[in-house]
């Protein structure tokens, strides 16, 4: 298993800076304007000030256009940026969320989608993607577009990534590694790779009983 990078953290920021750098091999970015760990009755650790989902143009894994601030799909949405080679983390993260679906009442199920946004556009095919979610779940959405969109998307979500190196074939990516939940396109939660699968699953409920009282 490869081991995960690490950058030290600012005292005050100990936690955003963690939460941030976490990934397959992860490089340092600005911090979210993010809370202490379990506030707000928030498994995971909340958002204080919402930012939208992604403005820019993918291709899902059916050839159809999607810009997720306007085809989420789903009041309550889930953000995750990975790629299929990815050797370790991005595969628990993807199978922990699915097992805290498989969890949960099928109303609530109807009212998420996952959206997987591949970091890896020069491998990660939308044939590829789709063939990579479906052994996880055949309901995630695969999101591909070229690095400069994914380089755009992941720095308004304030998610490490650094463009890969395909000068090499076995390379690998280094991006951060939590995923962000959404209501009604606005951050509310985030999580790190780490998270339980029961905690995820009560925020999740959280998040669509949230999307309903809007």
């Amino acid at each position: 298993m490869t081991s995960l990078r690490r950058f030290p953290a600012l005292p005050a920021l100990s936690l955003v800076a963690l939460l941030l750098t976490a990934g397959c091999a992860a490089g340092p970015t600005a911090p979210a304007e993010i809370s202490s760990y379990g506030s707000s009755a928030w498994k995971g650790t909340s958002v204080t000030s919402g930012y939208p989902l992604p403005e820019q143009e993918f291709t899902d894994t059916t050839g159809r256009t999607v810009v997720p601030a306007r085809d989420a799909g789903a009041p309550t949405t889930l953000v995750f940026f990975g790629y299929t080679h990815c050797p370790d983390i991005c595969n628990i993260v993807l199978a922990n969320i699915a097992a805290a679906m498989r969890g949960l009442p099928q109303s609530v199920r109807d009212d998420t989608r996952l959206l997987f946004v591949s970091t890896d556009p020069a491998r990660d095919t939308r044939a590829v993607v789709r063939e990579y979610l479906d052994r996880f779940d055949p309901s995630y959405v695969g999101l591909v577009a070229p690095v400069e969109t994914v380089e755009l998307a992941a720095r308004a979500l304030h998610i490490s990534y650094e463009r890969p190196d395909g000068s090499t074939g076995g390379y690998e990516v280094e991006h951060g590694a939590y995923t962000t939940g959404f209501v009604d396109g606005e951050a509310r939660v985030v999580w790190a790779e780490d998270v339980s699968v029961a905690d995820m699953r009560a925020d999740i409920r959280r998040l669509v009983k949230l999307a309903r009282l809007a």
